[in-house]
């Protein structure tokens, strides 16, 4: 019996590699006899398809797998979307890193195949939710795979804020503002930011000062059950924004009370077999590989 029947498809916009791979992709599970739902926006990349369509949110109902073609971002965007489903996700890489997105196009249909007949690794990584409050009020939410993160905007001025972990205060800072990255986040933005790398599989969140004014200010790894509040000084003169994995926005003002903790659903990473969270870092990141003995 087939574990996965019904499998979604979405595609990162604009790209015409993607569009190949998912071309490719569309050809191969329909001529194993898999039942092949595209994402509405991915559908207009290839016209004619002739297949079911459906929302990202309607895929995570109906399907059995999702297969992201793109990038990281574009499997963060979809992570995002389909948390609450609880729908396995696979990444074909058609992006740059592709730390998350690992499955190379070269050879796409043979670990597609390793994949449907029950041949891979699952791994699950958590998200983090954020709220931003103002005077009290709910001012605007967002969920994020990779990071949460505090920034000036289009300003160049420091932001001043207060930093609290489960409701003790920590510290007054100025700096260009804080990431707050998962572990999945912590091969990202947070690693250029100077932050450690964190196994996957860590129930843990690392915050990472962006320039701050005094240098005794480090990053910091704490449980991934706090709740990390961050209050935006009254005396700023620029209004900062906080974003989410760098796709969505929400202007501050001072006196705003952002508030992050970890999203109640986890997502599930498909992976094939040979998959190494360490190997991954090498390749990605330019480590250099075993020497030899002399």
């Amino acid at each position: 019996m087939d574990q996965f029947r019904n499998i979604g498809i979405i595609g990162r916009m604009g790209s015409v590699k993607v569009v190949e791979s998912l071309r490719q992709l569309k050809q191969y599970l329909i001529a194993n006899n898999y039942q092949v739902i595209i994402e509405e926006d991915t559908a207009t990349m290839i016209p004619g398809h002739g297949l079911q369509v459906a929302s990202k949110k309607l895929l995570g109902e109906i399907c059995d797998l999702v297969i992201v073609v793109g990038g990281d971002g574009s499997l963060l965007g979809a992570a995002r979307e389909l948390a609450k489903s609880k729908i396995p996700i696979l990444g074909v890489n058609r992006g740059r890193l592709g730390f998350l997105t690992d499955i190379s196009p070269s050879d796409l249909e043979e670990r597609l195949a390793q994949v449907l007949a029950g041949d891979y690794i699952e791994e699950s990584r958590f998200l983090l939710d954020g709220h931003v409050e103002r005077n009290g009020q709910p001012l605007g939410f967002g969920s994020a795979l990779n990071d949460v993160v505090l920034h000036p905007g289009k300003s160049t001025r420091m932001i001043g804020f207060d930093l609290y972990i489960d409701g003790h205060f920590v510290y007054s800072q100025r700096s260009d503002g804080l990431i707050v990255a998962t572990p999945t986040g912590s091969t990202a933005y947070s690693l250029s930011a100077g932050g450690p790398i964190m196994h996957p599989k860590l129930d843990a969140v690392v915050l990472v000062p962006m320039f701050p004014h005094t240098l005794s200010s480090r990053p910091i790894v704490v449980d991934g059950k706090s709740e990390i509040k961050l209050v935006i000084g009254e005396t700023n003169e620029t209004y900062p924004q906080i974003s989410f994995d760098g796709q969505m926005n929400i202007a501050c003002a001072p006196g705003d009370i952002i508030r992050i903790t970890k999203k109640p659903f986890k997502i599930r990473l498909i992976h094939p077999t040979d998959h190494n969270f360490y190997a991954t870092c090498r390749d990605k990141l330019g480590w250099a590989s075993e020497i030899a003995a002399s």
